[in-house]
């Protein structure tokens, strides 16, 4: 069972979610965080001593979570397509809702720190998608692709997507569209599998 420290840590960073993924993160007070938690200042302070402690620490839990651990699937001899799916699912769910993103500020907290980290997440997800397509590629599933061009292509339409619909209208149809444009791209055309 968690102690009331932890879950009150807990409270503190889902709550800080929720306002940095809709004001992103340069609008967010300490103030803020303490209305939206019932917290005092006092209280507060005692796990955090600042936002950028706060959204560093939700980075840590999201990275940590990692929904989509192409690793641990593969070596459970999932297959590609099934991995890919589910990550293209994921994906198309976060660009629908751009209100649940945290696209705006970790652009906005990345202007605030040395680009290194940021670096070390792209680096990240560049080399979990890597493996992936490797991977379908090996089991025969995949097609023979240019790796690095089609990682390029994912991290950037989808990360571009979900910055944009912050402040344009996305429709269903288009976010369709870039997910199955991806798929179409790596899946061999004589594979049966539907996302």
């Amino acid at each position: 069972m968690n102690s009331k420290k932890e879950r009150t840590r807990e409270l503190i960073l889902k709550k800080s979610y929720e306002l940095f993924a809709k004001n992103g993160f340069k609008q967010i007070t300490m103030k803020d965080v303490c209305e939206a938690t019932g917290l005092s200042r006092g209280g507060l302070y005692s796990h955090f001593a600042g936002t950028d402690q706060i959204f560093e620490a939700i980075l840590e839990v999201l990275n940590q979570k990692d929904e989509m651990n192409f690793e641990k699937e593969m070596s459970e001899g999932r297959s590609a397509i099934d991995i890919l799916d589910g990550a293209l699912r994921l994906m198309e769910d976060e660009m629908l809702h751009p209100e649940d993103s945290l696209s705006l500020a970790m652009y906005e907290y990345a202007g605030t720190i040395d680009r290194e980290m940021m670096n070390h997440f792209n680096k990240a997800g560049e080399k979990k998608w890597t493996d992936l397509i490797h991977y379908g590629m090996e089991r025969g599933e995949f097609k023979e692709v240019d790796v690095h061009e089609m990682v390029s292509v994912i991290l950037y339409a989808y990360q571009g997507v979900r910055m944009w619909s912050r402040i344009v209208d996305m429709t269903d149809a288009t976010v369709r569209e870039i997910v199955m444009h991806i798929r179409k791209q790596l899946v061999k055309e004589d594979i049966k599998h539907e996302i």
